[in-house]
């Protein structure tokens, strides 16, 4: 198993302890990250209920509890069990706050104040604490206590609008990008705090939510329409709003996509296509008249290109025009270029198993990050407080009273 003893260096967030009240996929997709870093990231999940809701989560499963979808998302963590409305188990986490640096909810709008997961609620405990939260639509307004999902705010942050061709209805990205974003917004917040309170030994609360994440990505199409009142649209074939070639071309064989983003790559692309004269055709010279006749630029493209493979194209203009093969997942995690970038890793369980998942995206140099399977639920709870100062006795009484 991968524990990062062979490292030439600490790991990067070492000696950082993080409290997680989380379930399902945001907020965990967020201390994923610091979980992969070398954060100690504790879940604490309510086994009166299940735990987090992931775990059964189908429909493939490593084990009774454990989902594909669970692992996925709660690798390289700890696992405590403890009922945060028993006033014992509130007292129990109280301790547990003492020494972490952080405490992470991914909860309705409305529950951090009313599970006491404030800072105003946990600073007396630990003033350094930094408390953050992520939610659906913020913790005020008047949708406080509205539950919300991934979709919904594709919805009405105006990203479905965005997405598909434009005869077609509105369409959701593939995957759930709000939430995996906003769990790395939930991160990158709570890092900020943390560095700020082990400056001024001040904690706070931080937020963010799937809504505000959802508007904060409508990024340049956003600031057109607040400045010049523009209302992008979809473009055909997943073109790009402004630049064009940039978007799915016809292969012999399928799709490739091309983003000559550039005026430079236009040039090289006609030269590797032989046909030249397009450089200095007045109508395709310059990224305002190639996108005034995208569509002619369209059916150009698609003639030449449809009379080979993709893979043969890609072989010509590998590391001259930006291009991509289109893949489905099979084709995409069988990759050969996946081998050297080690983006495949294998998770151990302390059983010897492995689940085999995609690594992080962030590799550091000299650190060999830990590869330690998701914990069986409360796996750690009696570990986590016998550190906090609980006596075996007093663990015992926790558990017969159902609060552990």
């Amino acid at each position: 198993m991968n524990t990062g003893t062979s490292n030439t260096r600490p790991l990067p967030l070492a000696g950082v302890r993080i409290l997680a009240v989380e379930q399902y996929g945001a907020g965990p997709f967020g201390t994923l990250y610091l979980a992969d870093l070398g954060a100690e990231v504790i879940k604490i999940e309510n086994h009166r209920d299940g735990g987090d809701v992931g775990r059964s989560v189908g429909p493939h499963f490593f084990g009774p509890g454990d989902s594909h979808f669970f692992q996925t998302f709660n690798r390289n963590k700890k696992s405590v069990t403890l009922d945060l409305k028993h006033p014992d188990g509130y007292a129990a986490f109280l301790a547990l706050v003492t020494q972490a640096d952080a405490v992470l909810d991914n909860l309705r709008g409305d529950l951090p104040v009313k599970l006491g997961l404030t800072y105003d609620d946990l600073k007396a405990s630990n003033p350094r604490i930094v408390c953050t939260h992520l939610s659906a639509y913020g913790r005020n307004g008047s949708r406080t206590a509205w539950p919300g999902y991934d979709y919904l705010m594709q919805a009405e942050a105006g990203h479905m609008s965005l997405t598909g061709e434009p005869d077609g209805p509105p369409t959701r990205y593939g995957l759930s990008i709000v939430d995996l974003m906003t769990g790395l917004a939930a991160a990158f917040g709570l890092l900020a705090g943390v560095v700020s309170a082990r400056s001024t030994g001040q904690g706070m609360d931080v937020d963010t939510s799937l809504f505000d994440v959802a508007l904060h990505n409508l990024n340049y199409p956003g600031t057109w329409f607040l400045n010049q009142g523009v209302v992008t649209g979809r473009s055909p074939r997943s073109g790009h709003p402004s630049l064009t070639p940039s978007q799915l071309y016809r292969t012999q064989d399928g799709w490739i996509f091309l983003m000559c983003n550039k005026e430079k790559f236009w040039g090289v692309l006609v030269d590797l296509l032989s046909k030249p004269e397009w450089k200095t055709d007045p109508d395709f010279a310059t990224f305002a008249k190639r996108l005034e006749n995208r569509e002619r630029v369209t059916q150009m493209l698609d003639g030449v290109l449809m009379q080979r493979a993709t893979a043969d194209w890609m072989t010509l203009f590998a590391g001259k025009v930006p291009a991509s093969p289109v893949y489905d997942i099979a084709q995409a995690l069988e990759n050969p270029y996946l081998a050297e970038r080690e983006a495949l890793a294998d998770y151990l369980y302390p059983d010897g198993r492995s689940a085999r998942m995609v690594a992080g995206p962030i590799r550091v140099a000299g650190v060999d990050l830990p590869h330690v399977a998701a914990p069986a639920m409360g796996a750690d709870t009696d570990a986590m407080l016998l550190d906090a100062g609980y006596s075996v006795d007093q663990i015992d009484v926790l558990r017969q009273a159902g609060v552990i």
